[in-house]
C-alpha cells in the first residue's frame, strides 16, 4: 500500500505552472526518500472563485492533512504563515514530517 503524502509548498508569488512543476520534483524526491511509491494529496486548488480568502485555502488544506501519512515541506517553508501553520499542525498531531532543504537536493535523487 502507498503511504499518502501531503505537499506543503509556498505559492505567493508564484505561477501555477512554478507551483506544479515544484510539486512533482518533491513527489518525486519522497518516493525516493520512502522508498515505496506514494500517493499525494491533491493540495493544488484550482476551484475556488475570485472572493475567496486565503484562509479558506489553508482550511481545505488542514482537511487533507488529516489524511496523510506524511508531510513533505518544499523549501521556503518557513517563510510561508500556511506552510508554518501546516507544520505545526503536523507537528501537534504526530504527522511524520519530511522537509527539503534546497531546491537543488530536488536534483539530487
Amino acid at each position: 500500500m502507498s503511504k499518502k503524502i501531503f505537499i506543503s509548498q509556498p505559492m505567493n508569488g508564484r505561477t501555477d505552472e512554478q507551483v506544479l512543476k515544484d510539486r512533482a520534483c518533491l513527489i518525486h524526491w519522497a518516493k525516493k526518500k520512502i522508498g515505496e511509491d506514494v500517493e499525494p494529496l491533491e493540495t493544488f486548488f484550482d476551484d475556488f472563485g475570485p472572493a475567496a480568502k486565503p484562509l479558506d485555502y489553508l482550511a481545505r488544506s488542514i482537511e487533507f492533512l488529516a489524511k496523510a501519512d506524511v508531510a513533505v515541506f518544499a523549501p521556503g517553508w518557513q517563510g510561508a504563515r500556511g506552510c508554518r501553520i501546516e507544520h505545526q499542525c503536523a507537528a501537534d498531531y504526530g504527522i511524520p514530517i519530511m522537509e527539503v532543504s534546497t531546491y537543488g537536493e530536488l536534483l539530487n535523487v
